[in-house]
């Protein structure tokens, strides 16, 4: 087994940034976190490959500044795999890129039918990774060997999957595309905080009541305060389903509630005078949360047919046609154009439809210009065509 070393001090890291400068070409770039383990999203460590330097790996909580690897490494291009998982990570470390390559997001487009990151290594090179510790807890300290191995392991391949990639790229003229594609991943704004995320709670559906729903409002913040304070995830904590059982239960006390044996969680008998002070709060309360709130989700496309026949005409018409145009360019649909904004394009489309109103709508929703391209004459063709077959008068027989 290789050994890999952590960079775990300044010193090395300013040792590690110079051997960098000094390599050649782009940059393999990894994180790993400790999803499912920890409240944030933090880099626990991040690698880093490149050719005639070799592979690093630094300890991001023991390191106190990164700009000098930031000066190196920003005006290189970054190579990624799903890289839109990696970036939030990296920013808060300060690490931004100008240029990417995704090889998640150009094995996509190229139409390979598997694309983690295992996958395309072995498609593209032959070589097999062992996927062993991808769910594993990396804020763990000090990190075992076979996981470092696994880590470096991420990096050391990705450039020369990059290069193949991009060969194929060329050869199905879809360089510009993904150039495209890379630039809206940087680009890509952070989405607002949700007004009520105490409504993903799971299971929440089944509770019945704004009383209910006032009591999971406020069991959800109590474990969130903790779950931030511990940098713990919040259903390591007590989980999703522990806390709807036991609203549902309505329990008359706090031994009461103690004695659920589905509410359960490491945290839910340690820290039992924090739910039964958020079972009062919500019990007490005279401001109580609306059964719904106002949404901008469309309804089901199967309920369009009778509440706006028109977009049910168009959203069919045109979908075989996108589908078909992905086929043809060996990419899946997704990719060529999200399902939900063709959706929400058939639901409210633009008062004169034609390709260049479409093209024009396309392009406010925020799709690429080689995806406008691609797509907007047919989907012009498709809604002008479901208008017609609506409108025309059935035959009779004579």
């Amino acid at each position: 087994m290789a050994e890999y070393p952590v960079i775990t001090d300044d010193a090395a890291l300013d040792a590690a940034v110079s051997v960098l400068a000094s390599g050649e070409g782009p940059l393999a770039v990894d994180v790993e976190r400790a999803s499912g383990f920890r409240y944030s999203q933090r880099a626990y460590l991040v690698q880093i490959f490149r050719r005639e330097a070799g592979v690093f790996l630094l300890d991001p909580p023991a390191l106190s500044h990164f700009p000098a690897l930031q000066e190196v490494l920003g005006t290189e291009e970054w190579v990624l795999h799903a890289a839109s998982q990696d970036l939030p990570s990296l920013r808060e470390l300060g690490l931004e890129p100008q240029q990417i390559f995704d090889t998640e997001l150009a094995a996509r487009l190229l139409g390979r039918d598997r694309v983690g990151l295992g996958a395309v290594v072995e498609d593209t090179l032959g070589i097999t990774l062992a996927k062993a510790h991808s769910a594993a807890d990396w804020s763990t300290r000090p990190l075992p060997p076979s996981w470092l191995e696994y880590a470096a392991l991420d990096v050391l391949h990705l450039v020369d999957v990059r290069d193949i990639l991009a060969a194929e790229l060329v050869e199905q003229h879809k360089t510009e595309a993904a150039a495209q594609e890379f630039r809206a991943v940087l680009e890509r704004p952070v989405k607002a905080p949700r007004a009520d995320p105490w409504r993903r709670l799971s299971g929440l559906h089944s509770l019945r009541g704004r009383r209910s729903l006032a009591i999971a409002r406020e069991l959800w913040t109590a474990r969130e305060e903790l779950a931030i304070a511990q940098d713990v995830a919040p259903g390591r904590l007590v989980p999703d389903r522990s806390l709807i059982a036991a609203i549902a239960a309505d329990p008359e006390t706090k031994r009461a509630l103690s004695g659920l044996k589905e509410f359960n969680g490491r945290a839910s008998r340690s820290e039992l005078d924090r739910w039964w002070a958020a079972f009062e709060r919500g019990r007490t309360m005279t401001e109580l949360p609306p059964d719904r709130v106002p949404s901008d989700t469309l309804p089901p496309p199967r309920a369009w047919a009778d509440r706006n026949p028109g977009a049910d005409a168009r959203l069919k018409a045109a979908r075989p046609l996108v589908e078909a145009r992905a086929a043809e360019l060996n990419m899946p649909t997704e990719n060529l154009l999200t399902p939900e904004l063709l959706r929400r394009l058939a639901w409210d489309p633009p008062a004169s439809v034609d390709a260049t109103s479409i093209a024009q709508a396309l392009a406010a929703a925020g799709a690429r210009p080689w995806q406008v391209h691609e797509t907007a004459q047919v989907i012009a063709e498709a809604f002008v065509g479901s208008v017609q077959e609506t409108v025309s008068p059935p035959e009779t027989s004579s």
